[in-house]
């Protein structure tokens, strides 16, 4: 009897170009996972993902399903996958699902996490793990720029050139800028994002942290609906797809937040739109 296994997966996304397959000799990590998923259930499988990372992007917990006739435990589909795995890709927890499941459609919210790394030197560590400023950043500023992202917008001055969504209307439910140490964490929730809308995010924020444009280029941003008004984008290497939020009744796993290097830090309330 064919049965939907939904999957918590861990990934480095430095050596990938992207999560999405791709053509034959470019490495992705559908692709890796798909062909350990085939191995241990014995059939070839496709993977459902909660939301696409783009080239150089990481996920501490992307969500992910996909159908089987396989008898397999939970085991199976952790440690076993992750044998045929290789290093910089984990599944990190496994739970047969409803039915009615989908990774992506039945998601109420994503969770991104933006990591800056403040030094005047680059980082040998984990320099593909963060975003490395040689500024230092005026992090209150970065917070007050931020807040006027949250609620429903037009973020057409935040999607990249060729985002093909249908509309650029989304809804940020969260915006948080924290520092911890020499980090600084851009942590934004929202009911779905549009292609660069993190990145985006960060170069306009990381540069009115610098001091190159006032706090109120956030808003003029905003409200221009025009990418060239925008500023940079900021480079993938800090961003990672920390969660997915789903009706409870799902009981999707959930798992401590990443990435793991930051120690956890409380989210503010926020209310999901009907």
């Amino acid at each position: 009897m064919t049965k939907k296994v939904v999957l918590v997966v861990e990934y480095d996304g430095s050596e990938y170009k992207g999560w999405q397959a791709q053509k034959l000799g470019i490495p992705s990590v559908q692709e890796s996972l798909e062909k350990a998923l085939a191995v241990v259930a014995n059939h070839p499988v496709r993977v459902v993902c909660a939301g696409r990372t783009d080239s150089g992007v990481h996920a501490s917990a992307q969500v992910v399903h996909f159908e089987t006739d396989a008898e397999r435990n939970e085991r199976a589909w952790t440690l076993g996958v992750n044998t045929y795995l290789p290093s910089d890709i984990r599944v990190v927890a496994a739970r047969d699902v409803a039915d009615d499941f989908h990774a992506r459609f039945s998601a109420l919210s994503r969770r991104y996490r933006y990591v800056i790394y403040q030094s005047s030197i680059c980082p040998a560590i984990l320099s593909n793990g963060v975003t490395w400023s040689y500024r230092a950043l005026d992090v209150q500023a970065m917070k007050e720029a931020a807040s006027v992202f949250l609620g429903t917008h037009d973020f057409s001055s935040f999607r990249a050139i060729g985002c093909q969504a249908n509309t650029p209307i989304r809804t940020i439910l969260n915006f948080d800028v924290q520092q911890v140490g020499q980090y600084i964490i851009l942590d934004v929730r929202a009911n779905a994002f549009l292609h660069h809308m993190i990145r985006n995010f960060a170069g306009v924020l990381m540069s009115i942290g610098a001091g190159e444009k006032p706090i109120v280029w956030a808003k003029k941003t905003l409200d221009a609906k025009d990418r060239t008004k925008g500023g940079i984008t900021a480079p993938p290497t800090g961003l990672y797809f920390v969660g997915v939020e789903y009706p409870e009744h799902f009981n999707v796993p959930f798992c401590k937040l990443g990435p793991h290097f930051l120690p956890y830090i409380e989210e503010s309330s926020y209310d999901v739109p009907s």
